[in-house]
Parts: structure tokens; C-alpha cells; sequence
């Protein structure tokens, strides 16, 4: 109907029914927008604005269900941690937005934060960052791979070190998952980032210099590795 609209203010009459006949021959569909960015090409080319967020659980070893909320830039895929609870209620969720609307200050200008659907987003958590200028983009229904940069750090952490260890408890999961993130953020390369870390580093040598040793140190009860060169 646009289209014969359009032709109309141009003086031309013609019937919305040849108008069809014509953009199927030609075939293009009926959709108003027929080209433009697909989801991973939005995600490509505004990664630097861009930051997602998501909840996952973790069983302590009294089985008790404990909840971790996170936000992923990314561009740097810098992951930032806030806490975690054993019950994820509004005022918990909303104050957990403040502290990470506080760790992004400075760090870029954001523009967008990607979410699921989670009723535990409450709508103050949306306001902390609509006050910073951010605007919410939730995920379809069931679309985990909406939000595929969250999903895959969880699978990492999962992988790397929370499925080899006993949780004892909440202060115990916040400790650990602290040291792993420091470690994700400025030790662990991603092939991502051209097997970069999301922490800026000098750019290495071609290799060790005449003499030099690597020394290593373990984390986490030697799950984690770190490598640099000694002094």
C-alpha cells in the first residue's frame, strides 16, 4: 500500500494487486525492509558499544542454588563481576547494576546492553543504565544464542574451573570467581582477539631473551596457569 501511496502523489494509478504481481516477479518479498544488517552483523559492527549481561547458577556444596550476575563488553570481551546471592530479588539485581554502571565508568562509551528476558531484571536495573545513556536490548523468547558472548563465558568459566571444584558456600564462590576473572581479563589470550588479552598488554618479544626463564604460578589450586618472563 506504501508503494501505490507513493505512485499516487506521482500521478500515477495503478492497483495494489499489479504492484504485488510486479515485486514478485522481480522477487523481492513484501517486507518493508528487505535488506540490512542481520544480528551477528549488528553484534560485528557496534561490538565497541556494546555490552551484554546475564544470570547463572552455581550448586554450593550444602546444595544450595547460588546466583552470579556479570556483564561482557564485547569488543574486549572484559568481563565484569559484581557478587553473588541466593536469592536474586529486585533490590539486590538493581544494586548490582549501580556497582557495574560504577566499574564501566571511564572504561568507553557504551550504547546498548544486551539481555534476556529474566523476570529478575527489574525495571530499576533497567533505569541505572538508561540514566547512563544505554539502552536495553532484550533477546527473543528461547534465544540463548541472542545473547551468544554471555553463553560462551559462562561455558568457559563452567569448563575451566567451577566444574573441578566444591563451591563451600557465597563468600567462597565471590572469591573465586574474582580470581578467575582477574585472570580471564589480563592473562587469558582469545583467539577473539587475535590471541590478545581483554586487558591491554605490550606487545611481546619475538621470544625470550638469551638466558631468560618463564616462570609460571598456579591459581585456584593449580587449575589455572599463568606464564610471564622473569625479571
Amino acid at each position: 500500500m506504501r508503494i501505490r501511496g507513493e505512485l499516487r502523489k506521482l500521478g500515477i494509478r495503478v492497483s495494489a494487486t499489479a504492484i504485488r504481481t510486479l515485486l514478485r516477479r522481480s522477487g523481492l518479498g513484501p517486507a518493508p525492509r528487505r535488506s540490512g544488517p542481520t544480528w551477528g552483523e549488528f553484534l560485528r559492527n557496534q561490538a565497541r558499544g556494546i555490552l551484554a549481561t546475564d544470570f547463572f547458577t552455581v550448586e554450593s556444596i550444602g546444595l544450595r542454588t547460588l546466583y552470579v550476575l556479570f556483564v561482557i563488553e564485547l569488543h574486549t570481551r572484559r568481563v565484569h563481576m559484581t557478587g553473588a546471592t541466593r536469592n536474586p530479588d529486585s533490590a539486590w539485581v538493581t544494586q548490582q547494576g549501580r556497582n557495574l554502571s560504577f566499574d564501566l565508568t571511564g572504561g568507553g562509551t557504551f550504547r546498548f546492553l544486551i539481555r534476556d528476558r529474566d523476570s529478575k531484571y527489574a525495571s530499576s536495573f533497567d533505569a541505572v543504565f538508561a540514566s547512563d545513556g544505554i539502552e536495553i536490548i532484550l533477546t527473543p523468547i528461547r534465544a540463548p544464542r541472542a545473547n551468544a558472548f554471555a553463553e560462551r563465558w559462562v561455558r568457559t568459566v563452567r569448563a575451566e574451573y567451577l566444574d573441578w571444584t566444591l563451591v563451600l558456600g557465597r563468600r567462597h564462590l565471590e572469591r573465586i570467581l574474582r580470581t578467575y576473572v582477574a585472570h580471564y581479563n589480563a592473562q587469558r589470550p582469545h583467539r577473539g582477539l587475535d590471541l590478545r588479552t581483554p586487558d591491554p598488554r605490550p606487545d611481546p618479544v619475538d621470544g625470550p631473551p638469551d638466558g631468560g626463564r618463564v616462570r609460571g604460578r598456579d591459581l585456584l589450586g593449580g587449575l589455572i596457569h599463568e606464564y610471564e618472563l622473569a625479571a
